[in-house]
Order: C-alpha cells, then sequence, then structure tokens
C-alpha cells in the first residue's frame, strides 16, 4: 500500500505544479460621463451594477456629490469606490473644519491625483471623473488615471462603454475633423440632452450599462439631480 501510494504520488507530481490563481479585484461595470460648459458642468452615470451576466442592483448610481459645487463619478470596481470615496470624505471633511470653508474642486481633483498616486502598486481599481465650478465660475471636469495622472478636459467619457460615448463627444463637443463647422456655443439643456442621447446609444450595445442614468446638473447656485430611465434588459 505504501509502495502503491507513493507511485501515485510521483505520478501526480510529474504533471506539474498546481497553481491557484486569486484576483482581489472583481469589474462591476458602469459608465461615466461628464461636460463642462461656460458656467455649468454636467457629470451623469448610469444606475445598473453588475458582474459578469448577473446584474446585482438596478438603482446604484455611480456619482456622488462631494461638496456644494462638485461631484465626482467612480465606476470599476464597486468595493474600491466605495473605499475611496469614505477617504475622500473624511479629508473633506478634516479640511472644512480646520479652514471653516469647503475645498474648491481643482484642489479636490489635485488631492485624489496624490490618494491614487500614494497607492500605486495595489491601485483602486476605478475610473475617476470630477466635475464642478471653478473659482472663476467656470465648468471644469477633471480625468484620472488609475496611478493618479490627471487633466481638464472639456468633457470626458469613462467605464465600461467609453469607447462608444468619447467618439460621439468629440463628434458634438470638440468637432474633431469637422472643418468648416462653424462651433455653437454649449447650453445647459444641449449638454443634459446629449447626455441623454449618448447614454440611450450605449445601453443598447453595452451590457454592463443600463436600467438608468443619474444626471447631476452643477451651477454655482448648488447640484440640481434628474433621472431618466434607460432599456432594462
Amino acid at each position: 500500500m505504501n509502495l502503491m501510494h507513493e507511485h501515485g504520488c510521483v505520478e501526480e507530481y510529474q504533471h506539474g505544479p498546481k497553481q491557484a490563481h486569486f484576483s482581489p479585484y472583481a469589474f462591476n461595470g458602469g459608465t461615466v460621463l461628464a461636460i463642462a460648459g461656460e458656467k455649468f458642468a454636467v457629470v451623469a452615470s448610469d444606475t445598473r451594477l453588475s458582474e459578469g451576466f448577473s446584474i446585482h442592483s438596478r438603482e446604484t448610481p455611480k456619482t456622488y456629490q462631494l461638496t456644494e459645487t462638485t461631484v465626482l463619478g467612480l465606476c470599476g470596481f464597486h468595493g474600491d469606490a466605495l473605499t475611496l470615496k469614505k477617504i475622500l470624505d473624511a479629508r473633506l471633511m478634516m479640511y472644512e473644519h480646520e479652514h471653516n470653508k469647503q475645498m474648491s474642486t481643482s484642489a479636490i481633483a489635485a488631492m485624489i491625483s496624490t490618494i491614487l498616486y500614494y497607492r500605486r502598486f495595489f491601485p483602486y481599481y476605478v475610473y475617476n471623473i470630477v466635475a464642478g465650478i471653478d473659482d472663476e465660475g467656470k465648468g471644469c471636469v477633471f480625468s484620472f488615471d488609475p496611478v493618479g495622472s490627471y487633466e481638464r478636459e472639456s468633457y470626458r467619457a469613462g467605464g465600461s462603454a467609453s469607447s462608444m460615448l468619447q467618439p460621439l463627444l468629440d463628434n458634438q463637443i470638440g468637432y474633431k475633423n469637422q472643418e468648416g463647422v462653424k462651433h455653437v456655443k454649449l447650453s445647459q439643456e444641449k449638454a443634459v440632452a446629449l447626455v441623454k442621447d449618448v447614454f440611450i446609444s450605449a445601453a443598447e450595445r453595452d451590457i454592463y450599462t443600463g436600467d438608468a442614468i443619474l444626471i447631476n446638473v452643477i451651477t454655482a447656485k448648488g447640484v440640481k439631480c434628474e433621472d431618466f430611465q434607460l432599456r432594462r434588459d
């Protein structure tokens, strides 16, 4: 019996070592989109929280209001998104208690950059977009990569459907490769309508985007929210 057992072990090891794979990350889908106007900013996200072919929730937007004039869009791994949001809430509260005022949108963007860079060797698996009003009263949008590099832009899409939304924004807002086309000033109403149109298109072609969108319109007076229903299948 011992010889058979030992012989069996030898045969088993001849096939090589067994490997067990583990990933601390999960992809929960979702799409965020932000547009900066002259005196406003619009940031929106869908409300579907899924993993693979399973839908965990149909009422989980990925936008979070940080201050009276700043909204953060987070999508990707929902666990990392909640953790990052918790850290930001603590930092913003400490800043407000120390300085007796809320942090500006540009300062929040810089702070998020340092938080992400601090975790560069084990990064948060999230895509971040910050939208709000800057110190001059103009709309602003900041986009980030996972390790903290960021830039200010006029519009940006992120998440599972970003490759579909970004070309539409390039065409409708950026006027890319449209020589001779007169650039029309972007109004708040047109920006909101454009957000609805591009999300409708994304929901038709991306299984991780759907159910509804939450649209946050940011002005110097504050943030107004609007729900818009998408397809639920």
